[in-house]
């Protein structure tokens, strides 16, 4: 008698599933299961928040601070690595008010979102789904008791998904383009805090898509923290050398404090999408 051999189907295959051969079943997966489950709870939009993972809470960066001062008062000859380690906390202390001013942001607009009168969730907040800004921007969105979304990415040295993340629309993806299509798919809007390269490759490339007309719909791209970015950003030089059109600096409107960004977000937000 010839040996009974069960063979598993291929979308059963594991070992298949993950062969470079799948690839495109995996990228699909991504297209197919945040659709669905965007579907499921009734997300019409988001509002995208991006900014540096490295940005600490208040609180904790006080702490460091604290903590390192009391240190080095207790220690005869201080080390320059410890002298240095304390200029860095310093440092993450002044950056921490653009964390707390995400946390209010996004706790006002989730509040003036939440009582928009409509059969789904509209302007819902949406972030990269790890620490700093994209934490700060969950947690807001958690103290207005609303919803939230996090995209999160697998990369070597980040990030594992911020507690403060709606546990149903929390994204755990592989691709990062996969992820980009879904920031700018239902985007909206779009809130730039002080980032990095992650954080200038995506304003930038919503820019662009703005710019050409790709988008298809109005984005109000906001640009917080006036002092960081017009030191990162010189725009002007580019006018000057004719690499932009002096009309593409107002695609982006700068803010400075959490009432002056959500009054122009959710002004604008209401002209360009009024409640339906």
């Amino acid at each position: 008698m010839p040996e009974d051999r069960k063979t598993s189907k291929a979308y059963n295959n594991l070992e298949f599933l993950n062969s470079p051969d799948a690839r495109l079943i995996r990228i699909l997966a991504e297209y197919l299961e945040p659709a669905r489950r965007f579907r499921q709870y009734r997300i019409q939009d988001t509002i995208v928040f991006f900014g540096s993972a490295r940005i600490k809470a208040k609180e904790v960066a006080e702490l460091n601070v604290n903590q390192l001062e009391e240190q080095i008062a207790n220690t005869q000859d201080v080390p320059t690595e410890l002298q240095t380690r304390l200029r860095i906390a310093q440092s993450e202390l002044k950056m921490s008010r653009y964390y707390e001013d995400a946390v209010e942001i996004a706790r006002l607009l989730t509040e003036w979102s939440k009582n928009m009168r409509s059969g789904k969730h509209r302007f819902i907040i949406c972030s990269g789904g790890g620490p700093g800004i994209m934490e700060a921007a969950n947690r807001g969105a958690a103290a207005a008791r609303g919803i939230s979304v996090g995209l999160n990415i697998e990369i070597p040295f980040e990030q594992s998904a911020n507690p403060y993340i709606s546990r149903e629309l929390s994204f755990d993806f592989h691709y990062f383009f996969m992820r980009k299509f879904w920031f700018t798919y239902l985007a909206k809007a779009l809130v730039i805090f002080p980032g990095g390269f992650g954080t200038l490759d995506e304003l930038m490339e919503v820019l662009t898509l703005v710019q050409t007309n790709k988008l298809h719909k109005p984005m109000p791209v906001l640009i917080y923290g006036s002092e960081y970015w017009k030191e990162v950003l010189n725009l002007d030089a580019m006018v000057k050398w004719g690499t932009i059109s002096p009309q593409d600096i107002n695609l982006m409107h700068f803010a400075d404090s959490p009432d002056e960004a959500f009054q122009y977000l959710s002004t604008r937000l209401e002209e360009l999408y009024p409640p339906n």
